[in-house]
C-alpha cells in the first residue's frame, strides 16, 4: 500500500468500526453501510476518494480489513468494531491451535487475567505464527500466545470466522493459554 491508501485505511477503519455516527451514518446489519453515501459523507468532510480508489485500496490491503459488495452497492470493515454491530457471522469449528500476538509488556497480566476484548467486540485470533507475530509487533516487543482453540470449542466458546481470516471469540481463560517459542529479538 502506498502512502495515501495507508491514510485512506486509516480513516475508513476510523468511521466504518468506531465512528460512523460522526459522518451522521448507521451501520446496516452485518456492519454495512452504503458505498455512494459513505463516500459522499467523507468528501463532505475533506476526504476525497473515488470509487475505483476505494476497490484499489480493499483489494491491495494485506489485512483485508474492508469488504466491498458492488452488486448491493455496500462497504464494512470486517472486524475490529467498538460500536455496536451484528456482522452477521456464523458459529465455526476452530483449528487445534489458534495464536494471538501481543506486546510483551502485556504478557504478565494476560496470563493472570486471559485474552479480554477490551473495547472492541472480540478477541482476534490469527490462524498462523507469522500473522501473530506481525500484530504483536505493532505496539513494541512481540509475544506470540498459542491459544488451545479445540478445547475451549468442546467447552463451549464460540468462534466466528470473520471474512479476512480472522478467528473471533468473546475471550480467552488464561488456562487456554501458552507463551509460543515466536518473539521478537
Amino acid at each position: 500500500m502506498n502512502s495515501r491508501q495507508v491514510k485512506l485505511s486509516k480513516i475508513l477503519s476510523r468511521f466504518l468500526r468506531h465512528a460512523p455516527h460522526e459522518l451522521g451514518m448507521s451501520l446496516l446489519p452485518g456492519g454495512w453501510v452504503k458505498t455512494d453515501a459513505l463516500l459522499s459523507a467523507l468528501s463532505a468532510r475533506g476526504v476525497r476518494i473515488t470509487l475505483d480508489e476505494l476497490r484499489a485500496l480493499v483489494a491491495s490491503s494485506d489485512k483485508q480489513r474492508f469488504a466491498l459488495d458492488e452488486v448491493r452497492g455496500l462497504i464494512r470493515a470486517n472486524q475490529g468494531h467498538s460500536v455496536e454491530v451484528d456482522l452477521l457471522l456464523e458459529p465455526a469449528i476452530p483449528p487445534e491451535i489458534l495464536y494471538h500476538g501481543t506486546a510483551e509488556r502485556y504478557l504478565a497480566a494476560i496470563l493472570v487475567d486471559g485474552l479480554q476484548r477490551m473495547k472492541r467486540h472480540h478477541v482476534h485470533l490469527s490462524r498462523d505464527e507469522e500473522t501473530a507475530h506481525r500484530v504483536g509487533s505493532r505496539c513494541g516487543r512481540a509475544v506470540v500466545l498459542r491459544v488451545n482453540a479445540r478445547h475451549m470449542h468442546h467447552d463451549g466458546f464460540v468462534f466466528l470466522l470473520s471474512d479476512n481470516g480472522v478467528w473471533l471469540t468473546d475471550q480467552v481463560p488464561p488456562h487456554y493459554l501458552g507463551v509460543s517459542d515466536r518473539r521478537s529479538d
